[in-house]
């Protein structure tokens, strides 16, 4: 489900991968109108895997959900001089392009000849040019170092792209601000956002940074454990998994009551002299405190383990794979507004989620799923660019442009594709 927060905004995007569609994704659920620039049979992460047997990307539709195609052929003068007229046609809320595609004729001083105000956001690897994508900028950060069991010599990456996942969030904010700005000012910008800009910065934010320079000293690998305080995970009797964190002192104490503990707490604080309403001392004794905790879980059944936790406001969470999480977690459920079931061409129906902003007593927009390659190319040269049909024809004949034929991998979905376009 979508919002309606950035209604009359038009952003141009011509991406790949993922930092640069997801700010995209996040700017077309807040409500803007988000156009993607798509080569003619897909750009080089069209195919990207996990694939449904047909062939159609689950990574490529679950990242441009709500977005319109335009199938143009880039490497033709043309083709360049239609994306070009798109970004820069006249509107309020229009002349805004989102990019990662480092091309000399997306450049903002050469767009910004054709609109003033144009706003610019582009998604490079590192601030001084050099190439780097999520996984090469993680390694250098440290992370892998203190990540699981990790080391220096044997460091451990995480599966999640976190920075690619931040950057989007910067360029999605930085495009809105940029816009809220010109509608007063008029005046546009031109916004460069470096992935590894965003994961050394975030080393800052934490303290992290200041704590290697300051104090010369590196942050331990403690494998599950949490970082400052008290958490870890613990098993069942019947084998399962569970976190749980006493970060607060509310938490702390939840999590005493959960499991017995008072007295066991209070011998280990008078045997240690320690005040373990403290988190740093909670983190100092750590190892002491999971002793007392862990034959409490052992005792109990998954279950039981949930309710008595439950039971005292304790905060705890299971662990589960993706495919348990969509059985299981209610939170994935259609209760949730951020989740709804939706059709998408050369998928079939599935859960995807919309904003995961809610706005009390405004209700959402339906979620639009992915567009086939092509399946808006009509439509915008029709109605942003102005051109006549006749015209559009043209483009079509000479291949500069393609529609939803062009799209290799759904074949089977263009029929709906059209009526679905027909009746727009």
């Amino acid at each position: 489900m979508n919002l309606d927060l950035l209604s009359g905004l038009r952003v141009v995007e011509s991406s790949a991968f993922i930092a640069a569609p997801l700010a995209g994704l996040t700017l077309a659920q807040a409500g803007a109108d988000v156009i993607r620039i798509d080569l003619i049979g897909g750009g080089i992460d069209y195919a990207r895997m996990p694939v449904m047997p047909g062939g159609r990307s689950l990574y490529w539709t679950g990242l441009n959900k709500g977005k319109r195609s335009l199938a143009v052929d880039i490497r033709s003068g043309e083709g360049r001089e239609l994306v070009q007229a798109l970004v820069t046609a006249p509107g309020a809320g229009a002349g805004v392009l989102l990019t990662n595609i480092g091309v000399p004729w997306l450049a903002h001083q050469l767009l910004a000849q054709q609109r003033v105000d144009l706003i610019s956001c582009t998604i490079e690897g590192s601030s001084d040019g050099s190439n780097a994508v999520d996984y090469t900028v993680n390694c250098a950060t440290g992370f892998p170092a203190i990540t699981g069991g990790g080391s220096a010599e044997r460091p451990v990456n995480h599966v999640l792209p976190a920075w690619d996942l931040a950057c989007a969030q910067q360029a999605a904010f930085a495009i809105a601000a940029a816009a809220m700005r010109r509608q007063s000012s008029g005046v546009g910008a031109e916004l460069r956002i470096a992935l590894s800009d965003v994961a050394f910065s975030t080393l800052s934010h934490l303290g992290m940074l200041t704590e290697a320079e300051l104090l010369q000293q590196e942050r331990p690998s403690i494998g599950n454990d949490l970082y400052g305080a008290f958490g870890r995970d613990f098993a069942t009797a019947d084998g399962r998994r569970i976190f749980v964190a006493a970060i607060s002192i509310g938490q702390w104490r939840s999590l005493v009551r959960a499991c017995g503990l008072q007295a066991g707490v209070h011998a280990l604080e008078q045997q240690r002299g320690v005040d373990l309403s403290r988190e740093e001392q909670r983190y100092a004794a750590r190892d002491a405190i999971a002793q007392l905790v862990e034959p409490w879980f052992a005792a109990r059944s998954f279950e039981q383990a949930q309710r008595e936790l439950d039971q005292h406001g304790a905060c705890w969470g299971p662990y589960r794979t993706v495919r348990e999480a969509l059985a299981q977690d209610p939170r994935l459920g259609a209760a949730n507004p951020v989740f709804e079931t939706i059709h998408t061409a050369g998928v079939g129906e599935h859960r995807a989620a919309g904003s995961v902003v809610r706005e009390r007593g405004r209700p959402r927009g339906p979620m639009r799923a992915a567009p086939l390659l092509g399946e808006h190319t009509d439509q915008i040269l029709l109605e942003v660019l102005g051109l006549d049909s006749a015209a559009v024809g043209r483009l079509h004949d000479r291949g500069i442009v393609a529609g939803p034929d062009s799209d290799p991998l759904a074949p089977a979905a263009r029929t709906a594709a059209r009526a679905t376009a027909a009746a727009s």
